[in-house]
């Protein structure tokens, strides 16, 4: 199935590639444009974007398989993130990982089947001095233990 961006985001796209000398280094705003519209970089998300940026299609492969920020499948419409580096980890991040999965039903990675949550375990996310930390889409929960954390879970429901 083919990707093409809406009119409204081809000009927010525009925009992006104004901002930078060469097109090829607009790919990481240009990729997270495409998945805000698309849910995820699919194929040929990927395929468009190479073309918008000016640049091979293996090369943006390689900027959304290295960075965790960038689903390569459709997520749920509440995304958690939970970090479990070192300082996370430190003050209970692996508790909080194991209760949310056992909530959600699903395993890093993983999609409820009604695609209202994902679940992710990811390194640092930058709240090492207010760890433990999650992520839900955008919004970041700090100081977190599990009774906050699974609050946070049904307030989303």
């Amino acid at each position: 199935m083919e990707f093409k961006f809406t009119e409204e985001n081809i000009q927010k796209v525009e925009a992006v590639l104004k901002k930078y000398p060469e097109k090829k280094a607009a790919v990481m705003p240009v990729l997270y444009l495409a998945q805000d519209q698309n849910g995820y970089i699919s194929g040929e998300v990927m395929k468009e974007v190479a073309f918008l940026c000016e640049m091979p299609e293996a090369d943006v492969l390689g900027v959304v398989t290295f960075y965790t920020m960038y689903h390569k499948k459709p997520m749920g419409k509440y995304h958690i993130q939970v970090c479990t580096n070192v300082s996370c980890m430190l003050r209970g991040a692996y508790d909080i990982y194991g209760k949310v999965k056992d909530k959600l039903g699903i395993d890093n990675g993983g999609v409820t089947p009604d695609h209202q949550f994902s679940l992710e375990e990811v390194e640092c996310m930058g709240s090492c001095g207010t760890a433990p930390m999650i992520a839900v889409n955008e919004d970041y929960f700090e100081n977190l233990d599990v009774p906050s954390t699974l609050k946070i879970l049904e307030s989303l429901k």
